[in-house]
């Protein structure tokens, strides 16, 4: 036994020891990899349906001391009936030992800009801050990590630099997911390797008035794909450089600067919006029954797409396999919270706190809040007093843009976003726990991806000041519960999530042959 026990000893330090040369973290061997950074841009054609919608760019750039990336892209996207610009510009300073010290984000669409700015203390601590406009302060906060962190637009070079990209290769890496505001591992697998031609060069062709590639040149890629949402999904040289990769309808496709940007400037605003290219209509889809205006209970089948990290479950849901069941709040869950009841409170106390773009404490915010309540204390008549306030007084437009609540108050105008942004800060500023939830809710005859606030009584009830329902009805399925950034997890569905109603208010949907969608 004493025998055995040395020689298992002896093995257990020898896969040690293998581990420890072999098998490092790809984490610590990304400071072995930085000497592979090489200085260069790349730049993109942003396409949709075959049809050029914006310019992209990715450059880096070395220092002695550090390396530096700017990711940059601008396109006119169709919402809405027409097209509207948005812009995004994300910079962000290494170590040499790839390192992350600090990072910005600028985003520009309707409405006012947001920055977002944010800098790693000692791999223990991200000092982030947030604002929108000019005129309201940036709303700080420090968020702890367990050790080095990586944004997701790194992910490509941690995993071109860490070692050569093989097919089946799998890695972990530590990513900041802005969704949570805290880092999480997260895996990646190496699914593909294909070879793409790239032209290195452009002319101009005067018979068409455009630039087209010339001089082609064969390049190695790989498919790089992320096992949960939030992670990075495309195809990757060796350098770790986007070559191709796909989100939302939209296709970030390699190409020279002249064709990505030249034919982009030149076509900008001159292609009408149809049904087909409009991001509202080519996301929705088509309900295989007609519901009536009330709703009260409603089931339907989900498929299409793995329903897990979803909040389906609880709350007027209930998912049993692929179905989930959805009811109307009846009175008795708009019934006062007991009171007394320290725990249930604590764990409310982040839902009356304001948060990045919810300004409940702002002093305007704060004395609308007070007016529209008055002196009632009762909670569920103060949050249809707000329901009714929001919806009669933020005038109805689809918009384009990540909205603070404050600027909503200013401008008075808004969809789904907008007016669920305002509540919250309205509800939290007169006391009641309220927050950001976001699916899909049905309108005439389509289910559209849309936003609604949820307030606590005495379990959270969902209510709608777009629609200006309180309680929401039951043609509202809940997927996430969280703020705007929390909503980047419906891109999973787009494009892939089918819908069966099976049942309304009891009575059994007919079946069709097959299910149109959009």
């Amino acid at each position: 036994m004493a025998g055995g026990a040395i020689v298992v000893a002896w093995l257990v330090g020898l896969a040690l020891l293998v581990r420890q040369a072999y098998f490092r973290p790809q984490l610590e061997r990304l400071a072995e990899a930085a000497a592979r950074v090489t200085p260069g841009a790349v730049y993109y054609g942003v396409m949709q349906n075959g049809r050029q919608v914006g310019f992209a760019s990715s450059t880096v750039d070395t220092a002695l001391s550090s390396i530096s990336l700017v990711d940059y892209l601008v396109a006119d996207l169709p919402v809405g009936g027409q097209t509207r610009r948005a812009t995004a510009r994300t910079d962000v300073t290494l170590s040499r030992a790839l390192r992350m010290i600090r990072f910005s984000l600028d985003l520009e669409a309707e409405g006012p800009p947001v920055h977002a700015a944010g800098r790693v203390d000692g791999d223990t601590v991200l000092i982030l801050a947030v604002g929108a406009g000019k005129e309201a302060a940036p709303d700080s906060q420090r968020i702890a990590l367990n050790g080095p962190v990586l944004l997701p637009t790194l992910v490509p070079l941690a995993v071109a630099l860490t070692e050569r990209p093989k097919v089946g290769r799998h890695y972990v890496l530590p990513v900041f997911d802005p969704t949570t505001m805290a880092s999480r591992d997260v895996g990646f697998d190496v699914r593909a390797e294909s070879l793409f031609v790239v032209n290195d060069s452009a002319v101009f062709d005067s018979s068409t008035a455009r630039w087209r590639g010339v001089l082609p040149d064969t390049i190695r890629a790989w498919r790089v794909a992320a096992q949960t949402a939030g992670g990075f999904s495309g195809w990757i040289d060796e350098l770790g450089r986007i070559v191709e990769t796909t989100q939302l309808g939209f296709e970030l496709r390699r190409l020279p600067y002249a064709v990505a940007f030249e034919n982009w400037r030149a076509d900008s605003g001159r292609v009408a919006v149809s049904d087909d290219r409009d991001i509202l209509e080519t996301t929705a889809i088509a309900a295989n029954k007609r519901m009536g205006r009330h709703v009260d209970a409603l089931a339907v089948r989900l498929s299409g797409v793995s329903l897990a990290g979803f909040d389906l479950d609880g709350q007027g849901q209930r998912l049993s396999g692929d179905t989930l069941t959805v009811r109307k709040a009846s009175d008795s869950a708009m019934a006062p919270a007991i009171r007394g009841r320290g725990d249930l409170y604590r764990a409310l106390r982040k839902f009356v706190a304001p948060e990045p773009l919810i300004e409940s404490s702002d002093p305007v915010i704060v004395a609308l809040a007070s007016r529209i309540r008055g002196r009632e204390r009762d909670a569920r008549v103060i949050a249809e007093r707000i329901t009714t306030w929001v919806h009669d007084s933020i005038s109805d437009r689809i918009t384009f843009g990540v909205p603070s609540a404050l600027q909503v108050l200013k401008s008075r105008t808004g969809d789904c976003n907008e007016h669920t942004q305002l509540f919250v800060a309205l509800a939290r500023a007169a006391g009641l726990p309220a927050r950001v939830a976001a699916g899909l809710a049905y309108v005439d005859g389509k289910f559209y991806y849309h936003a609604w606030p949820e307030v606590y009584f005495s379990d959270w009830v969902a209510v709608d000041p777009t629609f200006g329902q309180f309680p929401a009805d039951a043609a509202h399925l809940r997927f996430t519960i969280g703020g705007i950034a929390r909503q980047t997890e419906l891109l999973r569905l787009m494009g892939n999530l089918h819908i069966d109603v099976l049942s309304v208010n009891g009575t059994a949907a007919r079946p069709r042959a097959a299910t149109a969608r959009k």
